[in-house]
């Protein structure tokens, strides 16, 4: 079974990659997890991450916006004092900012989901690269919804994070033509 460059010999990454990397997502909650996820990742890499999401499920109230929305310096101390995840004073304050602005869009658009497809017209992006190289770290459509969600009072969510982050909700399909998870996705 051929996979995805990237993935190698991890059994974490390839539950990763088999199960959840490229596979579009719907759900309020597990977007938000993943932008949280992915700002977090900034500048470390995504196994470190993966490695420490069951903490911050646990720490951040299972991705709760609604209860994250609402921590204060207590809560900000709390998690910078956990172990068990990513202690970056920004990436923290981060989560809680984006937390609120995800709230607002639920307010005015129904969902974050509707938002987010909305923003790339309702279906995957397919792209049908033939090796990880090929793969660029940012594109238009992650600048444009960068755009939208910094102009929304989001944060920690440039080009890179964001392209990284529709990668993982499977706005777009970046699997290589030659993994089978490619086809699958279709």
């Amino acid at each position: 079974m051929l996979r995805c460059e990237w993935v190698g010999l991890d059994p974490l990454y390839i539950e990763y990659h088999d199960k959840e990397w490229g596979v579009p997502l719907h759900d309020d909650r597990k977007l938000f997890e993943f932008l949280v996820l992915e700002g977090a990742q900034a500048g470390l890499k995504w196994i470190t991450v993966l490695k420490k999401r069951a903490n911050y499920h646990r720490s951040m109230a299972g991705f709760n916006p609604y209860v994250i929305s609402k921590y204060q310096d207590n809560d900000i101390k709390r998690l910078l004092a956990d172990e068990g995840i990513i202690r970056n004073r920004l990436k923290v304050e981060s989560s809680i900012q984006n937390a609120k602005a995800v709230i607002e869009v639920i307010r005015d658009y129904g969902s974050f989901n509707s938002f987010l497809w909305d923003s790339i017209g309702d279906k995957p992006i397919v792209n049908k690269y033939k090796s990880s190289s090929e793969i660029p770290p940012y594109n238009v459509t992650s600048e444009q919804l960068s755009k939208k969600l910094k102009d929304r009072g989001f944060n920690f969510v440039g080009p890179k994070i964001v392209y990284s982050f529709m990668q993982a909700t499977g706005l777009l399909n970046d699997h290589i033509t030659s993994c089978y998870r490619h086809k699958d996705l279709l």
